[in-house]
């Protein structure tokens, strides 16, 4: 199906997370664990590659999508990425979809956007900083705040617990949903689908 190299894929589907079985589970994985579905749904395995990636191939619609999981750990990504875009001839950054944890939106909600901030995420600004621009696409998944004193970094290298993790399977389904519908429909089409919420309390309300 498509050797490497040959002709470009129609999207490129990067899932950020870290390797291993002790970060497996973790908020910060919930990205790999997108691509996991969608290789699961579409019949693909993810193999290593020459790229420090997991990759693999599927058809979606009849199109040709790439799925990869950078092995680089997060905040390294981006060298990864810069290979993996290469190699599936990404050319233009519309067609390639970054998938990752995201702090600062709710635990359950999903947000698709293109470009713009990066939010202090370490594995978008090293995308960012491989391929010299930040405008390339994400689907962002809520994980929420650390609780209390908590660290930003001890929450999303933990694993959830039972209930969280039940709230975090649905959106991480939702996410793989929101990849085949900017394949299949566009962008604009998915951020309208995917980006409903309701309104924000005014500042100071309980």
């Amino acid at each position: 199906m498509g050797g490497k190299g040959d002709t470009p894929t129609d999207l490129l589907v990067v899932g950020l997370g870290n390797p291993g079985a002790e970060y497996a589970g973790t908020r910060h994985n919930a990205g790999a664990d997108v691509v996991e579905v969608l290789a699961s749904r579409h019949g693909g395995k993810l193999r290593s590659s020459k790229e420090h990636a997991l990759t693999g191939e599927v058809r979606i619609a009849g199109r040709r999508v790439a799925l990869a999981f950078p092995q680089t750990y997060m905040n390294d990504s981006g060298r990864s990425v810069a290979a993996l875009v290469r190699r599936y001839g990404v050319t233009d950054l519309a067609r390639l979809v970054v998938v990752h944890d995201e702090l600062d939106l709710p635990l359950g909600r999903l947000q698709v956007k293109e470009g713009g901030g990066l939010a202090g995420h370490n594995g978008l600004k090293s995308i960012r900083d491989h391929l010299h621009t930040a405008d390339f696409v994400r689907v962002r998944i809520g994980i929420g705040k650390p609780p209390g004193r908590q660290q930003g970094v001890e929450h999303v290298l933990r694993r959830p617990g039972k209930a969280q993790r039940e709230e975090l399977d649905i959106v991480v389904h939702e996410a793989a949903d929101a990849v085949e519908m900017i394949l299949t429909d566009g962008l604009a089409v998915a951020m309208n689908r995917f980006n409903q919420r309701p309104p924000e309390p005014p500042d100071g309300a309980a």
